[in-house]
Protein backbone atom coordinates (compact mmCIF):
# COMPACT_ATOMS: atom_id res chain seq x y z
CA UNK A 1 0.00 0.00 0.00
CA UNK A 2 2.59 2.51 0.98
CA UNK A 3 4.35 1.85 -2.86
CA UNK A 4 1.19 2.49 -3.96
CA UNK A 5 0.75 5.96 -2.16
CA UNK A 6 4.82 6.38 -3.28
CA UNK A 7 3.62 6.09 -6.71
CA UNK A 8 0.31 8.47 -6.46
CA UNK A 9 2.52 11.34 -4.43
CA UNK A 10 5.80 10.57 -7.20
CA UNK A 11 2.96 11.09 -9.64
CA UNK A 12 0.88 13.76 -8.42
CA UNK A 13 4.95 15.65 -7.36
CA UNK A 14 5.17 15.07 -11.64
CA UNK A 15 1.95 16.58 -12.39
CA UNK A 16 2.87 19.67 -10.25
CA UNK A 17 6.03 20.21 -11.80
CA UNK A 18 4.73 19.92 -15.40
CA UNK A 19 1.91 22.57 -13.63
CA UNK A 20 4.32 25.03 -12.74
CA UNK A 21 6.41 24.54 -15.73
CA UNK A 22 3.39 25.20 -17.88
CA UNK A 23 2.37 27.75 -15.81
CA UNK A 24 5.91 29.87 -15.89
CA UNK A 25 5.79 29.14 -19.96
CA UNK A 26 2.76 30.65 -20.05
CA UNK A 27 3.34 33.51 -17.68
CA UNK A 28 6.47 34.27 -20.65
CA UNK A 29 4.16 33.78 -23.63
CA UNK A 30 1.52 36.50 -22.28
CA UNK A 31 4.54 38.41 -21.55
CA UNK A 32 5.63 38.04 -25.30
CA UNK A 33 2.33 38.52 -26.01
CA UNK A 34 1.71 41.41 -23.88
CA UNK A 35 4.72 42.76 -25.47
CA UNK A 36 3.58 42.66 -29.14
CA UNK A 37 0.16 44.17 -28.09
CA UNK A 38 2.34 47.48 -26.57
CA UNK A 39 4.16 47.36 -29.54
CA UNK A 40 1.19 47.20 -31.75
CA UNK A 41 -0.55 49.77 -30.01
CA UNK A 42 2.12 52.30 -30.69
CA UNK A 43 2.35 51.31 -34.39
CA UNK A 44 -1.32 51.95 -34.23
CA UNK A 45 -1.04 54.97 -32.97
CA UNK A 46 1.34 56.33 -35.18
CA UNK A 47 -0.62 55.29 -38.06
CA UNK A 48 -3.56 57.17 -36.91
CA UNK A 49 -1.52 60.49 -36.30
CA UNK A 50 -0.47 59.66 -39.79
CA UNK A 51 -3.79 59.07 -41.31
CA UNK A 52 -5.32 62.05 -39.15
CA UNK A 53 -2.60 64.44 -40.52
CA UNK A 54 -3.21 63.16 -44.18
CA UNK A 55 -6.79 63.76 -43.70
CA UNK A 56 -6.28 67.36 -42.94
CA UNK A 57 -3.64 67.63 -45.81
CA UNK A 58 -6.30 66.19 -48.14
CA UNK A 59 -8.55 68.40 -46.69
CA UNK A 60 -6.68 71.56 -47.04
CA UNK A 61 -6.03 70.94 -50.03
CA UNK A 62 -9.69 69.86 -51.20
CA UNK A 63 -10.25 73.66 -49.96
CA UNK A 64 -7.94 75.14 -51.85
CA UNK A 65 -8.80 73.38 -55.12
CA UNK A 66 -12.60 74.05 -54.33
CA UNK A 67 -11.93 78.07 -54.51
CA UNK A 68 -9.44 77.91 -56.91
CA UNK A 69 -12.63 76.54 -59.31
CA UNK A 70 -15.30 78.92 -57.81
CA UNK A 71 -12.64 81.69 -58.24
CA UNK A 72 -12.36 80.60 -61.99
CA UNK A 73 -15.46 80.26 -62.60
CA UNK A 74 -16.53 83.44 -61.35
CA UNK A 75 -13.60 84.78 -63.80
CA UNK A 76 -15.81 83.19 -66.58
CA UNK A 77 -18.78 84.59 -65.81
CA UNK A 78 -17.79 88.04 -66.01
CA UNK A 79 -16.06 87.48 -68.99
CA UNK A 80 -19.43 85.75 -70.17
CA UNK A 81 -20.93 89.07 -68.45
CA UNK A 82 -19.44 91.01 -71.08
CA UNK A 83 -18.98 89.37 -74.13
CA UNK A 84 -22.75 89.32 -73.73
CA UNK A 85 -22.78 93.12 -72.63
CA UNK A 86 -20.70 93.67 -76.24
CA UNK A 87 -23.38 91.46 -77.95
CA UNK A 88 -26.13 93.34 -76.83
CA UNK A 89 -24.30 96.72 -78.00
CA UNK A 90 -22.86 95.20 -81.66
CA UNK A 91 -26.98 94.45 -81.82
CA UNK A 92 -28.42 97.66 -81.09
CA UNK A 93 -25.93 99.41 -83.20
CA UNK A 94 -26.49 96.74 -86.01
CA UNK A 95 -30.34 97.82 -85.84
CA UNK A 96 -30.04 101.62 -85.38
CA UNK A 97 -27.80 101.33 -88.89
CA UNK A 98 -30.31 98.21 -90.26
CA UNK A 99 -33.12 100.76 -90.12
CA UNK A 100 -31.14 103.94 -90.72
CA UNK A 101 -30.52 102.58 -94.00
CA UNK A 102 -33.89 100.71 -94.37
CA UNK A 103 -36.17 102.81 -96.92
CA UNK A 104 -38.07 103.48 -94.41
CA UNK A 105 -35.70 104.83 -92.39
CA UNK A 106 -34.53 107.01 -95.39
CA UNK A 107 -37.93 108.54 -95.46
CA UNK A 108 -37.83 109.15 -91.65
CA UNK A 109 -34.22 110.74 -91.47
CA UNK A 110 -33.72 112.67 -94.64
CA UNK A 111 -36.19 115.22 -93.74
CA UNK A 112 -34.83 115.32 -90.72
CA UNK A 113 -31.08 115.53 -91.42
CA UNK A 114 -31.72 118.37 -94.81
CA UNK A 115 -34.51 120.34 -92.78
CA UNK A 116 -37.68 121.77 -94.98
CA UNK A 117 -36.45 123.75 -97.39
CA UNK A 118 -38.39 126.66 -99.07
CA UNK A 119 -37.72 128.13 -102.63
CA UNK A 120 -35.96 131.27 -102.80
CA UNK A 121 -37.29 134.01 -104.92
CA UNK A 122 -35.90 136.74 -106.18
CA UNK A 123 -37.92 139.62 -106.60
CA UNK A 124 -37.02 142.84 -108.01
Amino acid sequence: MSDINTAILERLERVVDSLQENSVKMGQLLAVHNEKLDKQDKIDEVLFEKIDRLSADVNRETDAIKKGCERDIRKVDDRLRTMEKKMWSIFGALSIISFIVSPIGQRIIAPALTGATTPASISE
